[in-house]
């Protein structure tokens, strides 16, 4: 037993002990030696066999083995770390030369900019994390922006305090609100309904039923200050949809109190069809005048991507008619589609229901849409244009005759 602890001992001094030295190991050696020594005797002592012998050949090469393995994986380690700082330093290279490269990148950035397979893969790569960051930029400089001014209007009012202190303003206000509600309760039983489709949840992105909704709450504003608001009414609107949920996150207590109607019904359920009327830019239909006994119906969709004609297919699948708003019969438009917002598209309709002139219901339109107003109606520009053509030719037959009486009187005197 003892014989054997110190040869296991020698052994491991003469052999084990310098190799790992070499590799700076030998701290973490003693403690297997020993545990080595400790099992064998235990081993010894279960199977009280002394002649059995420790096969120190085998275990050499377990050793070693291990050890190479350890030895790889520090190179292997030191191997990516040089790597990752060589990337580094090119990138810093190319920074410096005037190329598009982000100023901040991670470690898992830089690992799939050199896993990309070609040059130019790398360079769009970068083109995309560099934009990444300089969005990332102006947001936060636009956030900025926003928390000075409010810094800047919130000590502006409490130096001056002269709308808190006025309380005719605060009556004012309160007595405003309450008359902008009576309004709007009247409207829910006498007034004209206005129906917004929300059937287009499948058809939008998140973000883009977000923009809907903030459109929506803007118009639903707009109908609540003006003189004769529209009765409004949210048609297809499910309660677990995107729709509500924002809503909610807009609306928050007052959702509840809103004076709108909503229901999971189709706008063919609730009124008759003959006095429907899909609003859509893509109808064939132009709207002439504002019909006070018509239903206009207006979809709930903002579309980035511009899908056209799917509000007009689905009119036609319901059978319903269809009208467009005559921008091209009023105004001078320029090259672009002639979708409107949903609340640009409230302006004009109650501009058009209190006072019929399609002039000052079309101010509301986007000025970069188009370059100004026809001064006069298209009828009468064909008409003035049919003149000057009539004109022309009339002048020219005129001409041909007078030619035609000289080279005539011509040949008579040469014969």
């Amino acid at each position: 037993m003892q014989s054997a602890n110190m040869l296991l001992k020698k052994f491991v001094r003469s052999s084990v002990l310098p190799f790992a030295a070499q590799h700076g190991m030998k701290k973490d050696f003693f403690p297997v030696s020993r545990t080595l020594s400790l099992s064998l005797c235990l081993k010894q002592d279960n199977s009280c066999n002394p002649s059995e012998k420790l096969d120190l050949d085998a275990w050499k090469k377990v050793m070693k083995s291990g050890l190479q393995e350890e030895v790889s994986e520090t190179v292997s380690e030191h191997k990516e770390l040089s790597t990752l700082a060589a990337a580094r330093e090119t990138l810093e290279m190319w920074r410096l030369a005037g190329r598009s490269v982000p100023e901040n990148i991670s470690e898992e950035q830089l690992k799939t900019f050199m896993e990309c397979p070609s040059k130019s893969a790398k360079k769009k790569y970068l083109r995309y994390l560099n934009l990444k960051e300089l969005y990332k930029k102006n947001d936060r400089r636009k956030m900025d922006e926003k928390r000075e001014r409010r810094l800047e209007t919130q000590e502006r009012a409490s130096k001056t305090d002269e709308t808190r202190r006025n309380s005719f303003v605060c009556l004012w206000a309160s007595c405003m609100d309450r008359a902008y509600s009576w309004r709007v309760a009247q409207s829910m039983i006498f007034g004209q309904p206005l129906v917004f489709d929300m059937s287009y949840e499948k058809d939008m992105s998140v973000r883009e039923v977000a923009n809907t909704v903030r459109q929506i709450v803007l118009s639903e504003g707009c109908n609540r200050r003006s003189v004769d608001p529209f009765h409004i009414h949210f048609c297809n609107f499910k309660d677990d949809s995107l729709y509500h949920k924002e809503f909610v996150k807009h609306y928050r207590e007052a959702w509840g109190k809103l004076l709108i109607t909503a229901t999971d019904q189709c706008y063919t359920e609730v009124f008759p069809k003959d006095k429907l009327i899909y609003l859509t830019a893509d109808s064939p239909k132009v709207m002439k005048t504002f019909d006070h006994d018509k239903i206009y119906i207006i979809g709930s969709m903002v579309d980035k991507s511009i899908k056209t004609g799917v509000s007009l297919a689905r009119a036609k699948r319901l059978g319903l008619e269809t009208a467009a708003l005559p921008l091209e019969k009023y105004l001078l438009w320029n090259a672009g589609a002639k979708n409107l917002t949903l609340d640009q598209m409230m302006h004009i309709l109650l501009t058009l229901k209190d006072t019929g002139d399609w002039k000052k219901a079309l101010e509301f339109v986007p000025k970069r849409k188009y370059c100004g107003f026809v001064s006069r109606s298209v009828h009468e520009l064909k008409k003035s244009l049919n003149l000057i053509n009539t004109l022309k030719l009339g002048k020219r037959q005129e001409e041909l005759r007078k030619q035609f009486a000289k080279n005539y009187s011509k040949k008579l005197m040469q014969k």
